[in-house]
C-alpha cells in the first residue's frame, strides 16, 4: 500500500509497524496521493508536499537526492502544464532540499524564472558548515543509517536559497497565503508553515511520527523547549490538515490537537525534569538514570521511540546548558584510554578474564556493562582477533534489543566493525 491517506489512518489506530516495515524516516512509498484537489502528497526518506496555487506549484520541502527525478515525474504527471514558482525548506537537513533541481532545469530550458526557494536566514550557514565538515558528516551518517558502502559521501552541492527570513515572513502565490515562522527544534533554522486558506500546518521535522529526533548523539545543538513552544503555536491555529516531515499526514482540528499536545507533553517534560537536576548540581550519569518519561506517551503511535532514543533528549539538555563536561571528574582531563585500559587489564587479570565476564553478562541481557568491558578489553589490545569476535557478538546483541533506529544502527556498526577487526567503519587515515 502506497496510498498516504490510507496508511495515515492505520498509524493513527497504531496499526502499522512503525518500528520497521512503516518506520517514519526508513520507509519509502512509490509514486504520490493527491490529499485533496489541489495538494499532492511525496514520502521518500521525508515527506514533500506539491501545491495547486490556481497561478502555478508551490512545493513545502523537497525530498532528498533519491527524489530528485521520483518527485519531477510526479508532480508532472499531477500537473503536467503548471510550473513550479516557489520552494520552501524547512530547514537545512539533506531529506528536505534536493527536488527542486528537475523544475530548475524546466524553467531555465523555457526561458521562465526559477523558482524562488524560501527559508530561513540561516540555512546558507548550514549548507556551508556541510561542506566544511563532509568528511564528519559522511562517517556519522554511515553510522546513523548503518550505510556499510566505502564509497558513500555526504552531498557537497546544495541549492541555496532565494530569500531568507529572521522570525516570521509571508508571501502570497496565486490564491494561497504562505505564512513562514521560524522556531527552533531540530534544528536552529527551522521553518514551520501555515497555509490559512486550506487551514494547513506543515511542522517540517517538528513532527515525525515517533519521538522526536531532538537528542541525535552526533549531530549539533537541538532546542526540546524551544520545539513544544512552537507545537504550541500550531496548535493554537487549529489547523484541520498537518504535513509532517516524516510520517504521514494528520487529518481533523482534535487529532492535530492530540498529536501535537502530547509530543509538546513530552519535550516539556524531560527539559524540566532535567533542568530541575542541573539546577541541584547533578552529574550527568545521574540525570539520565533518574529522569523519567512517561510510557503512557511513549504508546502513543506517533510517539513511539522507533527513531531518536528519549534518553538522547536528556543528553541535548544538558549540552545546550551545561556543556561538554558531564560532571564526573576523572573525565574532565582524562588518560588516553588505551593506558587506562591497561591498568584495568592488569588489575583484573588480564584480558580473557573480562572478555569472558563481558560475554557471559551479554547473554545474561546485561548489555551495557558488557558494552563498558568489551571497550576496556578492545583499547588494551585493538588487534586481538578473540576481542573483536567478542565485540561483534556483543554490540549484535545490544543493537538487537533497541527500539530506537538510531541506538540500533550504531550500535550494530561497532558490531560489523569488529567482524572486520576495526574500531569503527567510518574511520579514515
Amino acid at each position: 500500500m502506497s496510498d498516504l491517506k490510507e496508511l495515515s489512518e492505520l498509524a493513527w489506530k497504531g496499526l502499522l509497524d512503525t518500528k520497521f516495515e512503516h518506520h517514519p524516516v526508513h520507509s519509502f512509498y512509490e509514486g504520490s496521493t493527491e490529499i485533496k484537489s489541489n495538494l499532492l502528497a511525496m514520502k521518500g526518506i521525508g515527506g514533500f508536499f506539491a501545491l495547486d496555487t490556481g497561478d502555478g506549484l508551490v512545493m513545502i520541502d523537497a525530498g532528498s537526492q533519491l527524489d530528485i527525478e521520483t518527485g519531477y515525474k510526479e508532480i508532472k504527471k499531477w500537473r503536467p502544464k503548471e510550473f513550479l514558482k516557489a520552494a520552501i525548506f524547512t530547514h537545512h537537513h539533506v531529506d528536505h532540499i534536493f527536488a527542486v533541481k528537475k523544475f530548475d532545469e524546466e524553467c531555465k530550458a523555457n526561458n521562465k524564472p526559477l523558482p524562488t526557494v524560501y527559508s530561513h536566514e540561516l540555512t546558507p550557514n548550514h549548507f556551508d558548515r556541510y561542506k566544511l565538515t563532509n568528511g564528519w558528516n559522511t562517517a556519522i551518517n554511515r553510522r546513523q543509517f548503518a550505510i556499510d558502502v566505502d564509497k558513500f559521501q555526504w552531498p557537497t552541492e546544495y541549492r541555496y536559497p532565494d530569500k531568507t527570513f529572521k522570525s516570521k515572513t509571508s508571501f502570497k502565490q496565486g490564491k494561497l497565503t504562505f505564512n513562514l515562522y521560524h522556531g527552533r527544534g531540530e534544528t536552529d533554522d527551522h521553518t514551520w508553515v501555515h497555509i490559512p486558506e486550506e487551514n494547513i500546518i506543515a511542522p517540517g521535522d517538528l513532527f515525525i511520527w515517533a519521538v522526536p529526533n531532538g537528542g541525535n548523539p552526533q549531530k549539533v545543538q537541538r532546542y526540546i523547549s524551544d520545539w513544544a513552544n512552537s507545537l504550541n503555536q500550531m496548535i493554537a491555529l487549529e489547523p484541520e490538515i498537518l504535513l509532517p516531515g516524516h510520517g504521514f499526514p494528520i487529518f481533523g482540528k482534535e487529532r492535530i490537537k492530540e498529536a501535537l499536545s502530547t509530543t509538546s507533553s513530552l519535550l516539556n517534560s524531560i527539559e524540566t525534569q532535567t533542568v530541575k537536576m542541573m539546577n541541584k548540581g547533578k552529574r550527568l550519569n545521574e540525570i539520565i538514570h533518574s529522569v523519567k518519561i512517561s510510557d503512557d506517551l511513549l504508546k502513543l503511535p506517533w510517539l513511539r521511540p522507533v527513531y531518536d532514543d528519549p534518553e538522547f533528549l536528556i543528553r541535548m539538555v544538558w549540552r545546550r546548558y551545561g556543556g561538554w563536561w558531564d560532571g564526573e571528574y576523572d573525565r574532565l582531563l582524562p588518560a588516553p584510554r588505551s593506558d587506562e585500559s591497561k591498568v584495568w587489564v592488569e588489575l583484573s587479570g588480564g584480558v580473557e578474564v573480562i572478555v569472558k565476564k563481558a560475554l557471559n553478562l551479554s547473554y545474561d541481557g546485561n548489555d551495557k556493562l558488557a558494552a563498558h568491558l568489551i571497550e576496556t578489553a578492545f583499547y588494551a589490545d585493538e588487534t586481538n582477533e578473540k576481542i573483536h569476535e567478542a565485540r561483534k557478538i556483543i554490540y549484535s546483541n545490544f543493537s538487537s534489543k533497541q527500539e530506537s533506529s538510531m541506538a540500533r544502527n550504531i550500535l550494530n556498526h561497532a558490531s560489523l566493525a569488529s567482524g572486520q577487526n576495526k574500531r569503527d567503519l567510518a574511520e579514515t587515515d
